[in-house]
C-alpha cells in the first residue's frame, strides 16, 4: 500500500517529475501527429484511388486500346450475374486543351466516358461542381450555352431546365453590378444561381439581356478539371472565370492500331465547358479533361474502321471498367472474371491480326488496388520509414526518464533507508519507482495524446494561420502532395498503441534507478549526508 502512497506523493509534490510528464507529453504528442497524418495520407490515397475507378478493370496498357471490349462486357453480364452490375468503356488519350476566348492553352489527358454509366462505377459524380448545384444537367451531350434574362416576373433567371433542377438559391438584393456579372456568366457564382430583381431601375437594366435562353451553336460538353481551369483561392475553394456552357477546344491525334499516327491532321473538336470535376487529387485536376466516350471515339479513329482489304476492324477502347454487385467479393471476382477473359479471348483471337491480337494479349484484368499498387505501396511504406524515425526521435523520452529517476534515487536515499529499516524489502522500494514512472507515464500520455488529436483536428487551422504570417510557412501544398488538405483524421487504435508503447517505455526507462533503489542498504543509506 505504501508503494503507490508514496508514488503519488512524489508525482504531485516533486517538480523535477513535471519534466519527466512534460517529455512524455510531447514525445506522444509528436509521433501521435506524425502517425495521424501519414495514416490519413494513406486512408486518402485509397479512398480517392477507389473514388477514380470500378472494383475491377481491364486495361490495355496502350494508347491505342484493345477491341470487342464491347462484347466481353455483355458476356460478363450475362454470364456472371451474381458478379457483375455494370460495365463501361473508356478511352484515354493526350491532347492539348484551349479556351479561345482567353487564349488559355494547357496539355491535358482526354477520358473519354459514357457518363450515364462512368458515374455508376466510381465517385466521379460526387465531385462534380454544378451538378451539384443542378442536379441532373450536367452531361456531355450536344448543348448550346445557358445565358440569363428576364422572365416574366422581371427576375433575373436561367433557362427553365436549369431553374427547375434548383430553386433553392435565391438572392434578397442586388446590385448592378451583380446582374451585369450574372448576365454575362450566369455560373460565375454558384451560391447565386438566382436573382430576384427588386427596383424599377433593376429592372430596365436587367431588360437589355432578354429573356433566358440558350446561344450559340450546339457542341458536345466537356467537363474540366477544377485545378485545370480554376483558381485556388487561399480558403481552399476556386474563382471561376469560364462561364459554364463556355466553348473551348480540343487538339488531338489519332493512332492506327500499332499506336502510329494516322497521318492525317491533328483534330480540333469546339466543346462546351459544363461542368468541373474535383477528385481531390492535384495531379488528376489539374490535367484531366473528361468528354463523351463515342463522340471522341470517332474522332480518334478508334470506332469500327474498314480495312484495305474491306473488312472491318473492329472498335477499340483504353479499358474496360467493371462494377460489381453489392457485397461481391472483389478479389473472387477477380479470379472468375479473368478466367472468362482467357476463354474469351482465345473465342475470338483466330479472327484478328495480328496486331489485334497482341492488343489483346497486353489487355490485363486488373483490381482498382492492382492499378494503383506501386503509389499506394510507396505511400505505406513512407508511412513506416517516418513513423519509425520518429519513434526512434521518441527514445530520449526512455533516457531522460532513466536520467530523471536516478537523479531521484539519489536524491532519496535517505527515505529509502528508512524504508528499508522499517521493513520494506527492496522489491518493494524498486516497485515504488517504477509505480512512480507508471504514473509519470500515465499522466504524460494522457496529455500527450489529447494534445496531439487537437493539433491534428486543427492541422489545417493552424497552417492556414501560419500561411497568414508569411506565405513561405504555408507546409502542405496541394501541388505536392496531391490533396488539397492535410488529413486530420485521429485512430482511436493509433491512440491506443501510442499510449500503450509510452507507458510501457517509461518503465523501462525507469528500471536501472529503481534496480538501483532495491540495492540500497540501509545502514548506508541513514547514513547518507
Amino acid at each position: 500500500m505504501y508503494k503507490w502512497f508514496l508514488a503519488s506523493r512524489y508525482l504531485s509534490t516533486k517538480l523535477i517529475a513535471f519534466f519527466g510528464i512534460a517529455s512524455v507529453m510531447l514525445c506522444v504528442a509528436m509521433v501521435l501527429v506524425v502517425l495521424s497524418v501519414m495514416g490519413g495520407f494513406l486512408d486518402t490515397v485509397r479512398e480517392r484511388s477507389r473514388g477514380l475507378h470500378s472494383e475491377l478493370i481491364l486495361d490495355s496498357g496502350s494508347l491505342q486500346g484493345f477491341p470487342f471490349y464491347e462484347e466481353f462486357g455483355t458476356y460478363a453480364k450475362e454470364a456472371f450475374p451474381d458478379l457483375v452490375s455494370v460495365t463501361t468503356p473508356v478511352i484515354y488519350s493526350y491532347g492539348i486543351f484551349r479556351v479561345p476566348a482567353t487564349n488559355w492553352t494547357k496539355p491535358t489527358r482526354i477520358v473519354g466516358i459514357r457518363m450515364d454509366d462512368y458515374i455508376k462505377v466510381n465517385d466521379f459524380a460526387k465531385g462534380l461542381h454544378y451538378q451539384r448545384y443542378y442536379p441532373g444537367t450536367t452531361h456531355l451531350g450536344l448543348q448550346a450555352q445557358p445565358v440569363a434574362g428576364v422572365d416574366g416576373d422581371g427576375r433575373l433567371a436561367l433557362p427553365d431546365d436549369l431553374e427547375k433542377a434548383n430553386r433553392r438559391w435565391q438572392a434578397s438584393e442586388v446590385d448592378r453590378k451583380r446582374i451585369e456579372s450574372f448576365a454575362m456568366n450566369p455560373f460565375e457564382i454558384a451560391e447565386w444561381p438566382h436573382i430576384t430583381t427588386r427596383t424599377a431601375g433593376e429592372r430596365a437594366y436587367a431588360a437589355d439581356f432578354g429573356s433566358p435562353r440558350y446561344d450559340g451553336e450546339k457542341h458536345y460538353g466537356i467537363v474540366v478539371g477544377t485545378d485545370m481551369l480554376n483558381e485556388r483561392r487561399p480558403d481552399g475553394k476556386f474563382n471561376r472565370y469560364v462561364a459554364r456552357g463556355a466553348q473551348v477546344a480540343l487538339t488531338l491525334l489519332p493512332l492506327t492500331p500499332k499506336g502510329n499516327a494516322t497521318g492525317e491532321p491533328p483534330v480540333r473538336l469546339p466543346l462546351r465547358y459544363v461542368d468541373d470535376s474535383h477528385t481531390g487529387i492535384y495531379e488528376i485536376d489539374n490535367l484531366c479533361v473528361y468528354v463523351d466516350f463515342d463522340m471522341v471515339q470517332q474522332k480518334l479513329a478508334m470506332d469500327a474502321q474498314e480495312r484495305t482489304d474491306g473488312t472491318m476492324a473492329p472498335a477499340r477502347a483504353n479499358q474496360l471498367l467493371i462494377g460489381l454487385v453489392e457485397g461481391a467479393d472483389m478479389d473472387a471476382a477477380k479470379v472468375q472474371l479473368a478466367d472468362a477473359w482467357d476463354r474469351f479471348r482465345d473465342s475470338v483471337e483466330p479472327n484478328l491480326d495480328s496486331d489485334e491480337r497482341l492488343a489483346l494479349d497486353f489487355a490485363e484484368l486488373q483490381t482498382w488496388e492492382d492499378l494503383q499498387r506501386p503509389f499506394i505501396a510507396a505511400v505505406e511504406k513512407e508511412k513506416v520509414l517516418v513513423t519509425f524515425l520518429f519513434s526512434m526521435i521518441s527514445m530520449v523520452a526512455i533516457v531522460l526518464v532513466g536520467c530523471i529517476f536516478y537523479m531521484i534515487v539519489e536524491k532519496k536515499t535517505r527515505d529509502i533507508g528508512i524504508l528499508k529499516a522499517l521493513g520494506a524489502s527492496g522489491r518493494g522500494v524498486a516497485i515504488l519507482f517504477i509505480g512512480y514512472a507508471t504514473a509519470v507515464g500515465v499522466v504524460g500520455t494522457a496529455l500527450g495524446s489529447a494534445l496531439g488529436t487537437v493539433i491534428v483536428w486543427r492541422i489545417n487551422d493552424i497552417q492556414d494561420f501560419l500561411a497568414s504570417l508569411h506565405p513561405e510557412l504555408r507546409v502542405w501544398s496541394p501541388e505536392v502532395y496531391s490533396f488539397d488538405q492535410i488529413p486530420n483524421i485521429v485512430k482511436p487504435w493509433d491512440v491506443f498503441l501510442i499510449a500503450l508503447f509510452a507507458v510501457v517505455a517509461t518503465v523501462i526507462g525507469s528500471l536501472i534507478p529503481a534496480w538501483i533503489a532495491a540495492r540500497v542498504w540501509p545502514i548506508k543509506a541513514l547514513r547518507y549526508e
